[in-house]
């Protein structure tokens, strides 16, 4: 290795040390009782989520008080080398085991409060206001000060300042007293049902990825794709696309896909001829990606499980072709731009994919296991435990088996990986309690449905406008739990109501469901026994009052119909939230990314933003079609004619396919582009706009300029 390029590397991870949080020596002896009790704690979680029978409120309670101390202990109070003097470890020591000492107190002293009555003593207001004050303060540390600001916002909402507000966000207030005990000795606040995701699904999940990284499978994952992509003209791009999806699988998280894929893949994209600011933005956008993808996807897919009460392996098998929709959509910017820029293939000095599949294939059977189990029917907790074991037993196949130590590393490293994501979650939760007591996401849904005038389009943008704001200041799993809280309502009853009015058109309205305009205006009633047009089911929907909608719907929808218009709502803000990740000014993925490759990070952003416009795209498709809830072949229709979509709008943005293209050609490729997203069901017209594409794509190959290599 040449000492030009050791500086170079010994650059680049000092620029990527600066992204992360600031955190303390793991050989210090801090860390290494860091290590330690993440071992103990992760031992303790698998321990609950399989054979405890604890309370749910007390396990809650221990999440919080064990991630509470090793995130004061990982982050200290003040960053920097301040962070490392004696005076601010003391505090943050005494800051986890006052965390603690809450979740103690909660234990031991909950009976004595129903004893009373539930009337707080002295030491209930100190305890309860106490671990709400170290949430919001870890919190800050871990991922700044937006969001204790949105719970402090939230929480003096409901007892001081929401009844001085006038209209449909004024409330009557609750007092402080209720306030503190919904907040800290109930299940529903900080202990609630986002805690309990977190102590189970999100992670035990989370662990597994530790296990996976830990028994090599990420340098296999990364291997394999190089030999699957990396020896075409573009490779190193493909390897970044593939290596992205594919570790997504593993980890979920965005970041994490960055920094372990990034390191590798954006050096030689740049090697290949891709400029810099674009290989860096191919994989910011492509490791955004990593949530989306199955079987992981991120803590959002937990939730959204729990939200709609549809099991997870169904979310996972629904979500992975529109996975596979966006990680080809960013291939096609990576194809277009390695033509434009005459990227050539290089020699990537990896193995034969046979000798390197003989040798890795059973990094895969831990995947299979999980997905397997899922299937059979077993919890997603239980599987992941399982699976951990299956990771363990097959890494035995390998010249690597993993050991004791291995085994500690891998439990050490899912807990300090999970610290500041139970955290989050813990005081996400806050707020998620105060949307429950003063029924504001109601109201927030009535405002929004409102402002749009009853169009699902306008709503689109106006969620993707408030993922956006909120992308800003909240990480992507918390601003999915935010705008899901508040939006996920009103996006479903527009898409029913579309539903609806379909039913109304056809004439194919159920006679139960008429019941209920018979109880508005029987001389209605009538009219309903024959097609219509769909002004005239418009108007006779808006006589039905808003309290008996939801009864309408239950009656017209088939039920199974309505738990897919509900996932489509979830997936859609899901979606949509993922935009902060590659959107300026607050872009993680993308900063990381400019990072290696020593780009600017705002147009870099710019760059990563513009590559994942398919997170844009697609949630069009939840809304409009068929996409989620359809038949097998209704959904492999929209996949198809949206895969060919998705490449023609990037010829249309890009002015190059191929080859350079003319402004005619390129206004006809934006409109095949249209033709082949816009949910106008007429398989004509796509037909028609993929032929035009397709003559289009072969006309450009005419036009390759002569240095562009073709393998």
């Amino acid at each position: 290795m040449t000492q030009a390029s050791s500086a170079s590397e010994q650059e680049t991870a000092e620029k990527l040390k600066s992204l992360e949080l600031a955190q303390r020596d793991d050989a210090s002896p801090v860390g290494r009782f860091i290590y330690w009790a993440g071992v103990l704690f992760a031992i303790l979680h698998i321990y609950f989520n399989t054979l405890g029978t604890m309370s749910e409120l007390w396990v809650s309670a221990i999440h919080f008080g064990g991630f509470a101390l090793l995130s004061s202990l990982m982050f200290p109070m003040i960053k920097g080398h301040a962070g490392a003097t004696k005076p601010v470890l003391i505090m943050d020591m005494l800051v986890g085991l006052a965390a603690v000492a809450c979740a103690l107190y909660l234990i031991g002293f909950e009976d004595a409060l129903y004893e009373r009555g539930v009337k707080f003593s002295t030491w209930d207001w100190v305890f309860s206001i106490l671990a709400i004050a170290i949430a919001l303060e870890l919190t800050r540390r871990t991922t700044g000060w937006f969001i204790p600001t949105m719970v402090l916002v939230a929480l003096t909402y409901v007892f001081w300042w929401g009844p001085y507000i006038d209209g449909m966000f004024g409330f009557a207030g609750l007092s402080l007293e209720t306030v503190m005990y919904r907040s800290y000795f109930s299940s529903e606040g900080m202990f609630g049902q986002i805690a309990r995701i977190s102590w189970t699904y999100v992670f035990m999940f989370i662990l597994f990825g530790a296990f996976l990284v830990k028994s090599g499978a990420g340098d296999f994952i990364i291997e394999l794709s190089r030999c699957a992509a990396g020896r075409f003209v573009g490779g190193p791009g493909f390897v970044a696309v593939l290596g992205s999806g594919l570790m997504g699988s593993v980890s979920g998280s965005s970041v994490a896909n960055t920094v372990s894929t990034g390191v590798i893949t954006i050096p030689l994209m740049r090697k290949a001829g891709f400029p810099a600011k674009f290989a860096a933005g191919v994989e910011a956008a492509a490791s955004t990606g990593g949530q989306l993808m199955p079987p992981v996807m991120g803590a959002g897919a937990f939730i959204m499980a729990s939200y709609t009460q549809i099991p997870y392996v169904e979310i996972i098998a629904i979500a992975a072709l529109p996975a596979l929709l966006y990680f080809m959509s960013v291939g096609f910017y990576v194809r277009v731009e390695a033509q434009r820029s005459h990227a050539h293939a290089i020699e990537l000095d990896s193995r034969p994919a046979k000798e390197v599949f003989k040798e890795g294939w059973h990094f895969l059977l831990p995947i299979g296991v999980l997905v397997g189990l899922l299937i059979y029917g077993f919890t997603p907790t239980y599987a992941a435990g399982i699976s951990i074991l299956s990771v363990i037993a097959s890494s035995w196949l390998s010249k690597h088996p993993m050991g004791i130590k291995d085994i500690l590393d891998a439990l050490a490293q899912g807990s300090k990986n999970m610290a500041s994501t139970a955290i989050l979650l813990i005081a996400v939760g806050l707020v998620v309690n105060v949307v429950a007591m003063t029924g504001i996401g109601n109201t927030f849904s009535l405002m929004v449905t409102e402002w749009a005038g009853g169009s699902l389009l306008i709503t689109l943008v106006l969620v993707a406008l408030a993922s956006l704001v909120l992308g800003m200041g909240l990480p992507v799993t918390a601003a999915y739990i935010v705008l899901a809280t508040l939006s996920a309502p009103a996006l479903y009853n527009l898409m029913a109501e579309m539903q609806l009015v379909q039913l109304i058109v056809d004439g194919a309205l159920p006679e139960v469901a008429k019941t209920i305009f018979m109880l508005v205006d029987m001389d209605k009633v009538a009219l309903l026994a024959a097609p219509m047009s769909e002004v005239d089911a418009l108007a006779l929907i808006e006589m039905i009052p808003n309290e008996l909608k939801g009864q309408l719907l239950q009656q017209a929808i088939d039920p199974t119909a309505l738990s897919m218009l509900l996932l489509s709502a979830h997936m859609i803000i899901f979606w949509l939230s993922q935009d902060s990740n590659v959107t300026p000014p607050v872009c993680l993925t993308a900063f990381a990314a400019a990072a290696i490759a020593g780009t600017p990070p705002m147009a870099t952003g710019i760059m990563a933003w513009k590559i994942a416009k398919g997170l844009y795209v697609v949630p069009v498709l939840f809304a409009y079609t068929n996409f989620i809830g359809g038949t097998a072949v209704e959904v492999l229709t929209i996949f198809v004619f949206a895969l060919f979509g998705m490449y023609a709008l990037v010829g249309f943005m890009e002015g190059y396919l191929e080859g350079r293209l003319s402004l005619i050609l390129r206004l006809l490729c934006g409109a095949a582009g249209m033709g082949l997203l816009w949910p106008h069901h007429q398989i004509v017209i796509s037909l028609i706009s993929l032929a035009v594409f397709i003559a289009i794509f072969m006309y450009s190959r005419r036009a390759i300029e002569p240095k562009a290599v073709v393998v």
